[in-house]
């Protein structure tokens, strides 16, 4: 199949804000529930008109404390009701709102406090509360913290349970009509900034992306056209707000009448997709892995049928995606494997659901293609914050033309992709940010004179225009020999590997690339035990010769097909995660390259030298 330089899909929308779409759902569906969470036991809800009637209190609180248009607070928490009430309220105050993950540290917080400005902090609980503590003198220009769950104890003056914070702003609410309120707030400009999102990088201090009204409306607009929805969806949200990801779909969703409902903990999601039964949900190829990896950690006679259903499965939906009718053969054998083993699978994650949006990071296809099969599409995407952030998407519906396992999909309408001479993507569309806060040097460094932003990453387009992500530019592994290497596709190959939990590729510049693994262990310690390995720890279980040759054969079985200088000539096994709160994985959890490599470059040194030639694994403790 030919290859294009330059992809494009015509649409065209008029202006707007992010007011706007908060207005027009409210007028539309007042009464109809739009927010959901759990608690003492239940799901409580809370409907678009009294959503209004919140976020006014919220913008009379911002006002009473002495909070102008164009000045940011900050959000430190986890997805809650309160958040998307901060939210809605500040840009209905013309107030630029700042999120913050949860899972960065005080001193990472600080930074952003202080690089922004922001002149007051909203924190779910007690603990987000003591990092604010801990850092409140070294950000000058921060006057109040608003608490969702104070903790007992005494407070200082300009430390606020939301309780007392909504209540500051009953007389600007009582003062005030719902008319005038509504002709203040829609007064926001398109072009105005409504956001500004910090990156997660991997070197140096984050920087400060600023997404305007429309940069974000456009998103949700343009969206509309390739992800049906409408008030009969649900949806549960778990991918951190602070990511423009699950925001700006929640914003989609909300305008869409779906009604949104908070996971408890991102520990709970698995029995709150079965509690929810959602219809749509937005999540990243890790929560795919998982269970496709605990799928396929079946043994014995229900690992034969779970084997045997997959590859019916796979038959089946290659015939589907190809648009062809599958044999009486084929068709008799997958309705079997649908009753016995994939109706558990779709039960799982709620029995409801229409389809899962992916994002993030690249996920395999052949995870993707199993899911299918299992009769539960994924429409996989791609974007960045610094595009608002969806610029391609995969749609749910008339296979092969609008949705292929393996790419990202075709440009959303009014967008253009095109690949520079080099492979890198460059987008260009009203999706594009306005820019870095106060760094209108870097802002220059991505956006080019033509409106093109270089997004770091490396791709192609096919002849049907559907994009395909390679790797992020600065990932690919040039070796000693000259070799380029793009890591990403080997290791989505090793993920499908039941005893493979994170592998993460290295070598660059050097003879030969290795390979950096933290197994599955609960799988692996399944397989110790029927081996007669001693698994009274992890390392324990990893300094065994027999793991580590099983490991390194299951390694090589994976990527038999791979040419030399693609394949990992070295093994090195990690007894812990990564995590984000490590600081190795982001807070989409995908690994941080750069991050890993220095934390372990003492045992690498010693993989490529050159004494421990005849070494195969190492272990790295």
């Amino acid at each position: 199949m030919g290859q294009r330089r330059h992809a494009s899909t015509p649409g065209e929308f008029a202006p707007g804000t992010l007011v706007d779409l908060f207005f027009e759902v409210v007028d539309r569906l007042g009464d109809r529930p739009a927010l959901q969470w759990y608690g003492d036991g239940s799901w409580p809800s809370m409907t678009y008109s009294e959503a209004l009637e919140r976020v006014r209190s919220v913008s009379g609180g911002l006002g009473e404390l002495g909070l102008e248009r164009g000045d940011r607070v900050a959000i430190l928490s986890e997805n809650r009701p309160e958040w998307a009430l901060a939210d809605y309220g500040s840009l209905c105050s013309g107030v630029v709102d700042v999120p913050i993950y949860a899972t960065l540290t005080a001193r990472q917080i600080a930074y952003i406090l202080n690089d922004c400005g922001a002149r007051l902090v909203f924190v779910s609980t007690p603990e987000q509360l003591e990092k604010v503590r801990e850092i409140r003198k070294s950000c000058p220009a921060l006057e109040w913290v608003v608490i969702f769950d104070p903790p007992e104890g005494t407070r200082d003056d300009h430390e606020l349970t939301w309780t007392e914070f909504l209540e500051r702003g009953a007389p600007r609410v009582v003062a005030s009509s719902v008319k005038a309120f509504r002709e203040e707030a829609l007064s926001a400009a398109p072009e105005d900034v409504a956001t500004i999102l910090y990156t997660s990088g991997t070197t140096g201090d984050p920087k400060g992306v600023m997404l305007t009204h429309n940069n974000l409306h456009f998103n949700v607009r343009t969206a509309q056209t390739c992800l049906p929805i409408d008030d009969r969806d649900t949806t549960l949200s778990f991918l951190p707000l602070s990511h423009v990801f699950q925001r700006m779909v929640d914003y989609l969703l909300f305008n869409r009448g779906c009604p949104i409902t908070y996971a408890r903990a991102i520990e709970t999601v698995p029995d709150d997709l079965k509690a929810v039964q959602p219809t749509i949900v937005v999540s990243v190829p890790r929560l795919y892995e998982k269970v496709y990896a605990k799928v396929m950690d079946a043994d014995g006679v229900k690992g034969k049928l779970v084997g045997w259903a997959t590859e019916v499965g796979r038959r089946w939906a290659e015939d589907q995606l190809a648009g062809r009718t599958s044999s009486a053969v084929t068709r008799a054998q997958y309705a079997l494997a649908r009753k016995l083993v994939f109706s558990k699978i779709y039960a799982g994650v709620g029995g409801r659901l229409r389809y899962f949006v992916s994002g993030g990071a690249p996920l395999a296809p052949e995870i993707n293609k199993f899911f299918f099969s299992a009769g539960i599409t994924i429409l996989e995407g791609y974007g960045l914050t610094e595009t608002s952030p969806v610029t391609n998407v995969n749609k749910p519906a008339d296979f092969p033309a609008n949705y292929r396992i393996g790419t990202v999909g075709k440009p959303v309408p009014g967008t253009e992709v095109q690949i520079a001479e080099d492979g890198e993507i460059l987008v260009r569309g009203p999706q594009i940010m306005k820019g870095y806060y106060k760094r209108p040097d870097a802002t220059r460094e991505v956006i080019d004179d033509e409106g093109w932003f270089h997004t770091g990453d490396v791709g192609e387009i096919d002849a049907d225009g559907f994009l395909r992500i390679t790797d992020r530019k600065k990932d690919l592994i040039v070796t000693a020999g000259g070799k380029n290497v793009a890591p990403q596709p080997i290791e989505n190959r090793l993920k499908k590997n039941r005893f493979f939990d994170q592998p993460v590729l290295v070598g660059d510049r050097e003879r030969f690339l290795s390979l950096m693994l933290v197994p599955d262990f609960e799988t692996l310690g399944a397989w110790g035990r029927e081996n007669g390995v001693q698994v009274a720890d992890r390392k324990a279980l990893l300094s065994d010769s027999r793991v580590q040759s099983h490991l390194l054969e299951q390694m090589k079985r994976e990527l038999s097909d791979l040419s030399s200088f693609e394949m990992p000539k070295k093994l090195v096994l990690l007894p812990e995660p990564f995590t984000i709160e490590d600081g190795s994985l982001t807070p989409t959890q995908k690994v941080k390259r750069r991050v890993v490599q220095e934390r372990h470059q003492d045992i690498l040194k010693s993989v490529y030298d050159q004494a421990n030639v005849q070494t195969s694994v190492f272990t790295a403790w």
